[in-house]
């Protein structure tokens, strides 16, 4: 086999990739589905050669333009993934391994501002190349693993090269400090699924510990490292599982007290749990109970339910904790905190959950996706207090439902022992029943929905439950037929629950597809949810919504589904929205100087919030309480000229054009 290590010419390699290029482009004229494995080939070939990759770099229009990404994931670049990506481009084939990187050279020149793609921002691309250098930071030093040179056809030089160019691009010196800042903001929503943060922050310890990188003064990455491989005296020299379990035994009350203190400590300010923290906590039960509050670093509130409910605790804790599962701790002081455990049918659906038996579908997809250290029930624990903690933190994965997700959000907020009964039902029946206008909907024999596959990159309890959701969110749609109005007025009541008002408005006409009295349905949102013009109404319970998307050029990205929890002044005196959005990273560039924030203007954990206005020029669809919309007169006409501005000089301009211009 050819070793492309070896340094082929420049000039015929790009000679030959030029043309591959060009036959591709040739033959998709005709036959939409051509394969672009010459292309890939001839692409290794030059990636290979001195200067290879300024030479793609310099191709990138025209690699995207003749169409080397469709027909896959990499055609649109705003749902790849960056733990996904480093896979591929590490360990896959030749082919795989090709299209990935010439996927991040093409999202470092969106990056780099030489290149601009449709699909995805210049802002998402460095957020995606950060974290792929991150997760690739033991090639900083430029060194290879016996893996890598292992490799067949020099493809482990080939993305070492590539990894310099793109640090090289990025910039060596910035690079460790960029990587902690974005750690840091993924941490501040507060994610269930922190595998690939975690992947993050270990990269950040090998480079601290690597005397050949220069990390002086790199405070705020010893504390990210410290919170997750040391945050106590106990293990401050992070000594592996079975060498802390001799120290704990060995330790006396003040000394685990201490250990108690400052895990609950470090969990507090990152959301990320130690692997060493379970083995703290299964050490306490039975024999010092009385120091799991600490543990948890739990309020009055918390200890309140804590002491109230110690039985199911006790035994969430001997079930469901384990290093494995340990993200699952925060989870439960969460859920503590929130005093879910004070509505007495949690408590029975919990006692329910833990005694459940799984089916042969939820023990292999559960397997499968986490392995087989625990029994599938141990997983699904874990991942139901993650949930019942965390109502802000699960997101929807690079799977299309975001329909499903909310749900589960809004359910584990304020409907849990319903999310606990969907579970279960999930879990160990493999079917869901929900009621549609009468009719009875059983999910077991559906067609699947938006997801055609199910999702593998998602928590324990959507692995479970969504692809039920998703179909039977698909069923309402076909028993609704052809209606009136956007089909959501009427599933989306029957799908979450009584408190989703049943009054609705959407901005684009049923009848026509294009906008229908834009001032009006801005006027109308302001007089419902505006503090100042509803009577001082508060959002009291989570109101599903639908924004248009746009990137970072207010480009219209797609529709999109997201939950609206509250309205507030903000630290400045400005009224803000509050809301989730499932779609796993809320702090969002929407163009036009719509930046969503996560954690600057009083966000609690797993909230976006943008300026009223802001927000509203976004929003398409909003459910309502007829009985509570305020004066719509009284809007001022200032705020209105904005919102159907910043609308009208983004997404909306293709609906109204549309209208003037049939």
């Amino acid at each position: 086999m050819t070793d492309l290590g070896s340094g082929p010419d420049i000039n015929a390699a790009v000679a030959r990739f030029d043309e591959a290029l060009e036959q591709l482009a040739l033959a998709r004229k005709t036959a939409p589905m051509a394969p672009n494995r010459e292309v890939l080939k001839a692409a290794l070939h030059v990636m290979a050669a001195p200067d290879g990759l300024d030479a793609l770099y310099a191709r990138v229009p025209a690699i995207e333009a003749k169409g080397v990404f469709t027909n896959g994931d990499w055609g649109k670049p705003a749902i790849l993934r960056p733990a996904i990506a480093v896979r591929t481009l590490r360990q896959g084939a030749p082919d795989f391994t090709a299209i990935e990187a010439l996927s991040e050279l093409r999202l470092l020149a969106v990056a780099m501002g030489d290149y601009r793609h449709p699909g995805i921002s210049a802002e998402q691309a460095r957020h995606f190349l950060t974290q792929v250098t991150a997760l690739n930071l033991d090639m900083l030093s430029g060194q290879m693993s016996e893996a890598d040179r292992e490799r067949p056809q020099g493809l482990g030089q080939i993305v070492n090269s590539l990894y310099q160019y793109l640090l090289g691009r990025l910039g060596y010196e910035s690079i460790l400090d960029s990587l902690v800042g974005e750690v840091r903001r993924l941490l501040a929503q507060r994610p269930i699924q922190t595998g690939s943060i975690k992947q993050m922050v270990g990269q950040i310890a090998k480079c601290l510990f690597d005397p050949e990188i220069e990390t002086e003064g790199m405070h705020r990455a010893a504390r990210l490292v410290s919170a997750l491989y040391g945050p106590t005296k106990g293990c401050r020299d992070d000594p592996g599982l079975a060498v802390y379990g001799e120290r704990l035994a060995a330790m006396d009350e003040p000394a685990l007290t201490d250990e108690a203190i400052n895990f609950a400590a470090a969990m507090d300010e990152t959301g990320m749990v130690s692997p060493y923290h379970p083995m703290l906590l299964r050490h306490l039960r039975g024999h010092q109970d009385d120091l799991i509050p600490l543990a948890l670093g739990l309020s009055i509130t918390g200890n309140d339910v804590f002491q109230c409910y110690q039985e199911i605790v006790h035994k969430l804790i001997d079930d469901a904790v384990h290093p494995e599962t340990c993200q699952a701790v925060y989870g439960l002081a969460m859920f503590l905190e929130r005093g879910g455990l004070f509505t007495p049918a949690v408590a029975s659906g919990l006692w329910r959950q833990v005694e459940l038996k799984l089916c042969a579908t939820a023990c292999n997809t559960l397997t499968e996706a986490f392995g087989d250290a625990h029994p599938p029930r141990v997983y699904l624990l874990a991942g139901v207090m993650s949930l019942l903690g965390q109502p802000n933190g699960v997101g929807q994965g690079n799977n299309p439902t975001c329909q499903s997700v909310i749900g589960l959000s809004m359910w584990a907020f304020n409907d849990a022992d319903y999310l606990l009964q969907l579970v279960a039902w999930a879990a160990r029946d493999d079917d869901v029943l929900m009621r549609f206008e009468g009719h009875q909907i059983t999910s077991q024999h559906l067609e699947p929905g938006l997801a055609k596959e199910p999702p593998t990159d998602v928590d324990p309890v959507s692995l479970i439950l969504v692809p039920h959701l998703d179909r039977i969110y698909a069923e309402m749609g076909r028993l609704c037929g052809e209606r009136d109005d956007d089909l959501h007025r009427w599933i989306n009541p029957e799908m979450y629950g009584w408190w989703v008002g049943h009054a609705f408005l959407s901005v684009i006409s049923q009848e026509t597809g294009k906008i229908d009295d834009y001032e009006h349905f801005i006027r109308h949102f302001y007089a419902c949810y505006h503090p100042y013009y509803n009577g001082s109404i508060p959002v009291i319970h989570p109101q599903p919504a639908g924004i248009v998307a746009t990137d970072s050029g207010g480009r219209m990205v797609g529709r999109h589904a997201i939950t609206v929890r509250r309205v507030s002044l903000d630290r400045l005196g400005e009224m803000r929205i509050y809301f989730y959005n499932p779609n796993n990273d809320s702090g969002q560039d929407w163009g036009q100087g719509i930046n969503c924030s996560t954690q600057s203007y009083g966000e609690r954990h797993g909230e976006a919030s943008l300026p009223f206005a802001e927000f509203a020029s976004r929003l398409c669809v909003f459910h309502y309480d007829s009985r509570e919309v305020g004066d719509m007169y009284a809007i001022p006409e200032t705020e209105v000229a904005r919102a159907t501005e910043l609308g009208r000089s983004s997404w909306a301009v293709g609906y109204e054009e549309d209208a003037e211009h049939p």
